[in-house]
């Protein structure tokens, strides 16, 4: 039977998803398991595969179908929002020549791989020139989209990652909330000293257990280990493919802390791959919304829902057998005193949600510089510095807790950034409605229950793909359109009660 050009199409983007999810597993493998040695071959078969899914996608055939197909009238709501997807896939694909799709998949192989050394001995001289080509590679791309596109080059690498989201608006946002936090992070500092002393929790705490621990959070949370599992990695992520979803962290036997939230904050991400629809797998509509969305499941696990004294009163007992915990320091109220613990730090990864989005405006406004040519990556570590002393009144004592302790920008991934506070905004949002929805999702996760924020999570984000936009998404679910009373409100509730 002859196909129709909707029919050609996804049969087309079936095989583009299983070619994507190849390299997701490479990627994943490269970053987890692959020995020092194999970066070489790694490289080329990277390459390799993102030619051949280049060619896949820019085939001179895809335009007419895709024409046909928008002018079908017979198909349904969602196959009109996959053509939709197919369509925007196309244009960001075409906007980008094959030899510079080929390079810039080998400059960031060898930059990451250059990185992880570089991290480790706090040495950006060593990844400086790998970074600068691979930066030079991304504004080529940048250029190139931003004519396709008509916007600014920062707002089509913006584009790749947050649908439809422009830099103007993000920096509307972003100034509110630099107005609002330096004297917010005062008052939290000030009633934090003024309370009860955190009891520390003495280790070591070996890695082993750790893991152990933080299996046993994930399956609490409802991630299926029958389509998942959790290794190592110098940078904790989440990649893989939705039925074969791969999460890493990474442990440090003095602070088991850090790992232990780093795990919840992937299985968030994880939670949303496994729930998308399973009706559209393959397909554009069946993928994430974009990473504000993506960045908002695992804040809303990590920073809304694992942080509360509820989930601390589940968690305790767990993590006193684990490590062998007792005494006044293992108790709830020092737990929940730790856990909401406020301090100006260098890392991103480990830092509280009051400083947080410092962090991130930080990265914001340094990649903005770079992409428009008004940042040299030489700069990068006395820009970072100073930024950072600006923002939080601290200075990194070395790069490694600097401007090298972040893999995105060494892989490529410019523009990236701002959906970490967008995500943590729209967690705020949906943690709210959700709890006005289904009283009781706190209780039922004292008990260690999180099927009903689960249930409501799969109905209102992850069930719906790519099927609405992020806006429209976010207004669906919450009945309101993104804005930022709601973050502020719950660390107002959270940090500076009273």
């Amino acid at each position: 039977m002859l196909k129709t050009p909707y029919q050609d199409l996804e049969d087309r983007f079936r095989r583009m998803d299983a070619l994507g999810g190849a390299l997701s597993m490479l990627h994943w493998d490269m970053s987890a398991m692959m020995p020092p040695g194999g970066v070489e071959s790694r490289t080329e078969q990277l390459a390799v595969l993102k030619i051949l899914g280049h060619e896949m996608i820019t085939d001179p055939a895809l335009a007419d179908l895709l024409d046909a197909a928008e002018a079908d009238q017979h198909l349904n709501a969602w196959q009109q929002a996959n053509v939709h997807e197919m369509r925007r896939a196309w244009v960001h694909a075409c906007a980008v020549d094959a030899d510079l799709v080929e390079a810039l998949s080998r400059a960031c192989a060898k930059c990451e791989t250059i990185w992880r050394s570089a991290r480790e001995n706090a040495d950006f001289k060593a990844v400086l020139p790998s970074l600068e080509e691979v930066l030079n590679l991304v504004r080529q791309e940048a250029a190139a989209k931003a004519d396709k596109l008509g916007v600014s080059a920062y707002d089509a690498l913006l584009d790749q990652y947050e649908p439809g989201g422009r830099a103007d608006e993000i920096d509307t946002v972003f100034t509110d909330l630099s107005g609002f936090l330096p004297d917010f992070l005062d008052d939290v500092l000030a009633k934090q000293a003024a309370g009860p002393e955190m009891m520390p929790l003495d280790g070591p705490f070996p890695a082993s257990a750790q893991k152990t621990v933080g299996q046993a959070f994930m399956t609490a949370l409802g991630f299926d280990f029958d389509h998942g599992r959790l290794d190592e990695s110098h940078h904790p992520f989440c990649g893989g493919t939705y039925d074969d979803v791969r999460l890493t962290t990474r442990y440090d036997e003095s602070d088991f802390t850090s790992a232990l939230m780093g795990v919840l904050h992937e299985t968030g991400h994880a939670l949303y791959d496994q729930g998308l629809p399973k009706d559209w797998r393959g397909q554009p509509v069946g993928a994430d919304r974009g990473m504000s969305i993506h960045e908002s499941q695992s804040l809303l696990i990590e920073m809304q829902a694992c942080r509360s004294r509820e989930f601390l009163e589940f968690a305790a007992p767990k993590m006193c057998e684990a490590f062998g915990g007792s005494g006044s320091a293992w108790d709830v109220d020092n737990l929940t005193r730790l856990y909401t613990k406020v301090e100006k730090g260098f890392i991103r990864v480990e830092a509280d949600e009051v400083t947080y989005p410092a962090h991130v405006i930080l990265r914001f406004n340094l990649e903005r510089a770079a992409i428009a040519g008004d940042l040299k990556m030489a700069d990068l570590p006395g820009a970072w510095n100073d930024g950072l002393k600006d923002i939080l009144g601290i200075t990194p004592p070395t790069d490694r807790e600097g401007c090298l302790q972040d893999i995105h920008w060494y892989d490529g991934a410019w523009g990236y950034f701002p959906t970490y506070t967008l995500g943590a905004m729209t967690a705020a949002q949906l943690f709210a409605k959700a709890k006005a929805d289904v009283p009781g999702i706190l209780p039922s996760i004292a008990k260690g229950d999180f099927a009903p924020l689960m249930d409501w999570l799969r109905t209102h984000v992850h069930a719906k793909g790519c099927s609405l936009s992020v806006q429209d998404l976010i207004a669906n679910a919450t009945g309101e359109s993104l804005n930022a009373d709601y973050f502020k409100s719950h660390l107002k509730a959270r940090y500076a009660p009273g």
